[in-house]
């Protein structure tokens, strides 16, 4: 029995995968073009992929259609679809958006490029420890929590602008900005404005660290108008998640 599609040795992405993901992205683009225009601020919101669950021929697909950024959650999966898609590396860039524990650092930096969920300073060290080692130098983002709920991650409000400091004092890691979700149940565009407030905090002190990461499929919009320079769309750019199958 073969695997999915995209995986080493299977066959690649077929014809109606590819108009399907092209259609999406057409819409998703268009969405985010009309949010821009709407907020009055240039389009140039960078949309990250999220790719998760998905194999990785619909990276392959992604990147064809011109997409640069890809998002993972899990080191497992994740790492699989870097090798995968190795010899995509000077076209892609690749962040890791979901919870990340300690020993899982080592593996995350072989692949990742920006790291969305810096969230405490073990976690700082950590990433500075694997980055040196390797070489690479990462771009990390402060996970700000919006709703105090210590299972979806994320510092406090209090403790980002530490946190901030942290990460730009650690050799080979670049603070990049902040990144947050928007608490379930409540107004996404209030939340972001308060991730906005805290990012010019961070941005007061380290003028480089301009990026705000919010936005899903289902916010996005608020997510731009409150001030997101990059939005992570998966579920509207590549449908429902079918579970992915080494």
């Amino acid at each position: 029995m073969t695997g999915p599609p995209g995986q080493p040795g299977q066959p690649g992405p077929g014809r109606d995968r590819t108009a399907e993901v092209a259609a999406s992205l057409a819409r998703v683009r268009a969405r985010i073009s009309a949010a821009c225009q709407a907020a009055g601020r240039a389009d140039d919101v960078t949309l990250i992929a999220i790719t998760k669950t998905f194999p990785p021929s619909d990276i392959r697909v992604l990147s064809a259609l011109g997409v640069r950024d890809v998002g993972e959650n899990r080191d497992q999966e994740a790492a699989a679809k870097a090798a995968a898609c190795a010899d995509l590396h000077d076209r892609l860039t690749w962040h890791f958006v979901g919870q990340l524990q300690t020993n899982k650092v080592g593996s995350v930096v072989r692949y990742a490029d920006v790291i969305h969920s810096v969230d405490r300073p073990r976690l700082v060290a950590a990433l500075g420890a694997a980055s040196r080692k390797t070489g690479r130098r990462l771009t990390c983002l402060v996970q700000v929590s919006l709703d105090d709920d210590p299972g979806r991650g994320g510092a406090t409000a209090a403790d980002v602008p530490f946190l901030a400091d942290r990460i730009a004092r650690e050799e080979n890691l670049e603070l990049g900005g902040v990144m947050a979700v928007a608490p379930q149940g409540t107004d996404p565009l209030a939340a972001f404005r308060r991730l906005a407030s805290l990012a010019a905090q961070v941005r007061a002190a380290h003028p480089a660290a301009t990026v705000i990461s919010a936005g899903m499929s289902a916010d996005l919009e608020a997510a731009i108008s409150a001030g997101a320079t990059h939005v992570r769309v998966g579920t509207a750019l590549l449908g429902g998640r079918p579970g992915f199958v080494r």
